[in-house]
């Protein structure tokens, strides 16, 4: 009897061990907060002050590619005595602090500090100019860090909900992986285009994607590219009465970068879509990528009309399915890349 229950005692005590340990270890709570909301941790004198001027134009500068202004951020400020935990599982946080103690100004950069998935940078500096001079010499890395975080919590939702039919009809006649969430539909397909479509009364959220031979390096352009979607849409995406279709609004010129996306040669596209004839329009982004190992170009674009609403978050929301492209052979693609790169 003595035995088992020394037994028993060890087993007991190891559950609860290995309890505690997944739970300050591995246990993290959901972060909390709607998206594109961000907590700033800062002296109410700081918040009225310079920081706070310098935090506000950098933070609530417009979001690129929008028919209207809206912020990149949507900031709510703190002070620290009520940094509590209502406010600690905030998906996005900045902290401030500035004291004549602090012995070097830094920037930290840190994830899942209070919960999961979390975004946090604090700050810390000497005074209220040492303050400004540091954050304005990170705020590209600051706001990259914090629209990844946005970014990377949907492509994760969505990779691990995504609609099995739709990523099998994009697997299967397309050769292409996509992470498409729930509620989306495929509504016109052909050999060379598609049409996903997500409707509710208020909103629409549009996936298309095309793909053509590749032929030079003049696809990679601005002007190739807009022509390009032009003439697809033109052809594959009527608007809603005779002699209307999707097009490219040219008053407003889209942004054009050129990058590698999963290693693949890649250009990205930010502006506005209209309907030639009406009055419907809104923001879109697209991907066109090489695939080298196929020689073709895969085009994805995300698109959202929701007149009476604010955009953001929905065109971030269509940004993220568009970020998930992969191709299934990308091994292929780089071999071809690293040969062409080593001159081989």
């Amino acid at each position: 009897m003595k035995r088992t229950a020394f037994l028993l005692f060890l087993l007991a005590s190891s559950a609860i061990f290995l309890s505690s340990c997944f739970d300050n270890t591995f246990q993290k709570r959901n972060i909390t907060g709607k998206a594109g909301e961000m907590i700033i941790v800062i002296p109410k004198e700081a918040w009225s002050g310079a920081p706070g001027t310098v935090l506000r134009k950098i933070l609530n500068q417009p979001q690129l590619g929008l028919p209207q202004e809206e912020p990149i951020f949507s900031l709510i400020d703190v002070p620290p005595a009520a940094f509590n935990d209502i406010f600690r599982t905030t998906r996005n946080i900045i902290t401030v602090r500035i004291s004549s103690t602090i012995d070097e100004p830094v920037a930290e950069y840190k994830n899942d500090v209070w919960a999961h998935p979390q975004a946090v940078v604090n700050i810390n500096a000497k005074s209220q100019e040492e303050f400004e001079k540091l954050f304005l010499e990170n705020s590209d890395k600051i706001v990259a860090f914090f629209l990844k975080a946005e970014k990377d919590r949907l492509m994760g939702n969505y990779k691990q909900y995504s609609d099995k039919v739709v990523y099998n009809t994009l697997l299967k006649s397309f050769n292409l992986k996509m992470n498409v969430p729930p509620g989306f539909k495929v509504v016109k397909k052909t050999d060379d285009f598609a049409w996903l479509r997500y409707e509710t009364t208020e909103i629409s959220q549009w996936i298309f994607i095309y793909t053509y031979k590749y032929e030079s390096d003049s696809t990679f352009t601005p002007d190739f590219q807009l022509a390009k979607r032009d003439e697809y849409l033109k052809k594959y995406v009527p608007g809603p009465r005779d002699s209307t279709y999707m097009t490219t609004e040219r008053q407003i010129i889209p942004l054009f970068n050129i990058f590698e996306h999963n290693g693949n040669h890649a250009s990205e596209m930010r502006g506005l879509w209209r309907v030639e004839n009406d009055f419907m329009g809104g923001p879109f982004i697209s991907i066109a990528e090489l695939d080298a190992s196929n020689n073709r170009i895969v085009t994805v674009e995300g698109s959202v009309y929701a007149p009476r609403f604010d955009k953001r978050n929905y065109l971030r929301q269509v940004e993220a399915i568009v970020y998930s492209m992969e191709f299934p052979d990308q091994a292929k693609n780089d071999k071809i890349m690293s040969e062409i790169k080593s001159g081989n």
